[in-house]
């Protein structure tokens, strides 16, 4: 099932607007196995196919090494698509354990896996490193990062790392959650819907600011759009 044409376009959007896709392009996908890596997989399978300039894609899964996560399935599922797969697993819950210092645990491992995910890239000759975080996942941070950094700071849809070999896009800064569900659920991705228990068992300041734009949203239904507004000249890095 292709991706919905809604979809299509907030991501061709975003991409046009940051020039996350130039021609000749190696994309290496983060994929965790959840809603919104899997439908951005075919989201870039689909623009691959049709757009006017060529790219390859890879995909890379970081097994981090939490009960009850089991990337294994992805292998399969990837390759019958006819992608290059790789897996990695690293005991990023472990070494948080001794190692974290003055951060939450899912920040920690997002940096860890993100670290993990430039080596491969680069090992296996990618340039850029595709993520799937949308337009919710961006708001949320932005929120955080006033409440609690005091900083007017969201995450990048498009950066290139401190080293310079490597560029970061996030096709899906457009694109809104519900859409990511909605794709997932009609198209019957095989999605691990419980792809980081351990974030999940207690409640996280960032499941408490989604709640927070929730209810928000609820009274503003164009409260997304502004949020968009004010964050857009945050989104932008040095690429």
């Amino acid at each position: 099932m292709a991706p919905p044409k809604s979809l299509l376009r907030l991501a061709g959007r975003a991409i046009g607007d940051f020039e996350m896709i130039r021609p000749g392009d190696r994309i290496l996908l983060g994929l965790s196995g959840g809603k919104d890596s899997l439908g951005l997989l075919h989201i870039l399978l689909h623009m691959q196919a049709h757009a006017p300039l060529r790219f390859e894609v890879g995909v890379a899964t970081v097994d981090p090494g939490i009960d009850g996560y089991e990337p294994a399935p992805l292998r399969p599922y990837v390759e019958a698509l006819g992608l290059p797969f790789f897996l990695e697993r690293q005991a990023v819950v472990k070494l948080a354990l001794t190692s974290m210092q003055g951060d939450s645990f899912c920040a920690f491992c997002a940096r860890m896996r993100r670290g993990i995910l430039y080596r491969v890239a680069r090992e296996q000759g990618y340039n850029v490193l595709a993520l799937a975080q949308h337009l919710d996942d961006l708001a949320e941070s932005f929120l955080m990062s006033i409440f609690h950094g005091g900083r007017l700071k969201t995450m990048k849809a498009h950066y290139r790392t401190d080293a310079g070999d490597l560029r970061v896009i996030r096709p899906l800064a457009y694109a809104r959650e519900r859409q990511m569900t909605d794709f997932a659920a009609a198209a019957g991705l095989p999605v691990i819907h419980d792809n980081c228990p351990a974030c999940f068992r207690v409640p996280t300041e960032r499941v408490r600011v989604k709640e927070l734009l929730a209810g928000e949203e609820r009274r503003d239904d164009k409260l997304f759009g502004s949020l968009l507004s004010a964050m857009r000249p945050l989104m932008k890095g040095n690429y």
